[in-house]
C-alpha cells in the first residue's frame, strides 16, 4: 500500500483526556472520546497557505465518522497517549498530505459539536499557522480532496454553503480573521 492509500488513525488510539486548562486528566480510545456527547480531549487544527496566500481546505473523506465529505481547515487531528502538539502535528501532517513544515501557535479553545447519532467532537483545540508544500499528496484514506481558496472567496463560499465546512472550521476561521488578523495577515491578505 503506498503513502496515499495508507490507513494512519484507528478507533482504538488512546487520546488525552484535558480539563478546560488543558491539563491531562486521562486518556481514553478515540472511539469513547467520539461517543454520544463525547469528552473533552486535546486537538489541534493547522491553517496553511501557499506561496499566494491561499488557504489549503481538505475535503474529508467520506469514509471519517464524523462530518464526512465536509471541507475543512488544512489538517486537524489529535495528539496520541505520550505525544507533544509538536510531534503530534508533524506526524499527522505526513500521514494525511506527506510534507511537514513549521508551525506558529496562534490560540486555543474549548467547543464542542454534535453529529446525530454518529457522535460528538468535545474538544480542546490548539490552532497553528504554517506553510503548504508546493507538491502536497493527500492520503485518500483521510481526504478525499484538496483545493486552495483566497480569503475573500472563502469568505463568500461560507456564507453561501456554510452547511459544506465542518463547524471547527467556521469558528476558527472566524476567530483568526476577528482576534488574529495580524498574524493571519503574514500568511495571507484578510
Amino acid at each position: 500500500m503506498n503513502n496515499q492509500h495508507r490507513i494512519v488513525s484507528s478507533e482504538s488510539e488512546e487520546l488525552i483526556l484535558v480539563d478546560r486548562d488543558d491539563n491531562e486528566i486521562g486518556y481514553a480510545s478515540k472511539a469513547d472520546a467520539h461517543d454520544g456527547d463525547g469528552i473533552l480531549h486535546r486537538a489541534f487544527s493547522l491553517f496553511l497557505f501557499n506561496e499566494a496566500g491561499e488557504l489549503l481546505l481538505q475535503q474529508r473523506a467520506p469514509s471519517k465518522r464524523l462530518w464526512g465529505g465536509y471541507w475543512s481547515n488544512s489538517c486537524c487531528s489529535h495528539p496520541r497517549r505520550g505525544e507533544s502538539l509538536s510531534v503530534a502535528t508533524s506526524r499527522r501532517l505526513l500521514d494525511e498530505l506527506n510534507f511537514d513544515t513549521e508551525l506558529e501557535y496562534v490560540y486555543r479553545f474549548c467547543y464542542e459539536a454534535d453529529f446525530g447519532s454518529a457522535g460528538s467532537e468535545n474538544e480542546l483545540c490548539h490552532v497553528f499557522l504554517g506553510r503548504a508544500a508546493n507538491n502536497v499528496q493527500p492520503n485518500e484514506s483521510e481526504i478525499s480532496g484538496i483545493r486552495y481558496i483566497a480569503a475573500d472567496d472563502l469568505a463568500k463560499a461560507l456564507e453561501q454553503h456554510p452547511d459544506s465546512y465542518t463547524p471547527w472550521f467556521k469558528q476558527e476561521w472566524r476567530e483568526l480573521n476577528r482576534n488574529y488578523a495580524e498574524q493571519l495577515s503574514s500568511y495571507c491578505a484578510v
